[in-house]
């Protein structure tokens, strides 16, 4: 008989071999854990990356000051709102920069909008029209794609011309103020409006309150008034072009084709042709101040106290 043992049968081997298992499987773990923390990192850096580009970029309209000629873009693509894209903030800074850059031969407005707020629209087309006169040498041209309608075409009157398509929507000359009322849907639920107020007209449009004549009438004053305004504007800026119908300022809108024929535009022509022929600066550089990241997700997701009251009353919209 053989004085030494087979491996199988040496002391202890069953704790070597379970020691060397769970060496084994600490240092896998290990590797493992290692390799986790470095794909987190990598990706944590990406997202970081990506969240600054979308965050620092794309907030401040182009600014391109190298002097070169060229043919300034401000797009209006939207609705026209204090909170929107298309605010007056946002324009006027764009329109400011074009006109600011030496290189700037022309500016185009590429408008694209069913309408909206007419203070904004009333304050863009203030600054167009003071810009024209601060830079005499520098020529506005509105360009029409789809809809130029209410407030849109609120703002392209301040330009020199209005360049449309020959299926462009143009016109809607008028003003709306739109809510609803509550009241027979109330009386069917057994629901009573319990309202108190200090001021006899502070209940103005109360949608939950019988409609008032007298605060009816008030309203329709407001909007005629405002309508007038409009009405103003687009005989200024469009002066002895303009042949005026009985249905003109009625709301009604028109293709781009009858348009030129009423004096509401001047041509056909797109911002390539506008640029090439017209400016004869076909370098065309883009002003229009895009929202950055930040600021969509606060549009998105951020609730305005104040358009609820709004909303109650009645929005007054160039629609």
């Amino acid at each position: 008989m053989s004085d030494s043992l087979p491996p199988s049968r040496e002391p202890d081997w069953e704790r070597r071999v379970l020691e060397k298992i769970a060496l084994d499987g600490l240092t896998e773990q290990r590797r493992r854990r290692r390799w986790g923390i470095f794909f987190k990192s990598v990706g944590f850096i990406y997202v970081g990356i990506v969240l600054a580009l979308l965050a620092d970029w794309g907030g401040e309209a182009e600014k391109l000051a190298d002097g070169k000629r060229h043919t300034a873009v401000v797009e209006l693509d939207g609705v026209i709102q204090a909170k929107g894209d298309i605010s007056a903030e946002n324009v006027l800074g764009a329109l400011q920069s074009a006109f600011e850059d030496k290189g700037t031969a022309g500016v185009i407005l590429l408008i694209n909008s069913p309408g909206g707020s007419p203070v904004q629209a009333g304050m863009i087309n203030d600054e167009i029209r003071r810009l024209r006169g601060k830079y005499p040498a520098v020529p506005v041209y509105a360009v029409i794609e789809d809809v130029c309608a209410s407030g849109g075409y609120y703002v392209a009157v301040a330009a020199d011309k209005i360049f449309v398509d020959k299926a462009s929507i143009v016109g809607s000359i008028g003003v709306l103020m739109d809510g609803f009322g509550f009241t027979g849907a109330m009386d069917k639920l057994g629901v009573e409006r319990r309202l108190l107020t200090a001021g006899e007209n502070k209940g103005f449009l109360d949608p939950f309150s019988p409609q008032n004549a007298q605060h009816r009438q008030h309203a329709q004053q407001m909007l005629d008034e405002i309508h007038q305004q409009f009405i103003d504007v687009v005989r200024k800026g469009r002066g002895k072009r303009l042949k005026e119908t009985p249905d003109m300022f009625s709301g009604l809108m028109w293709t781009g084709a009858k348009s030129v024929e009423m004096g509401l535009a001047d041509a056909f022509g797109t911002v390539e042709s506008v640029a090439r022929d017209v400016i004869q600066a076909e370098d065309i550089r883009d002003y229009t101040v895009k929202p950055n990241f930040a600021e969509k997700f606060a549009q998105k997701f951020g609730a305005e106290m104040a358009q609820g009251a709004v909303n109650a009353l009645g929005r007054v919209r160039l629609h």
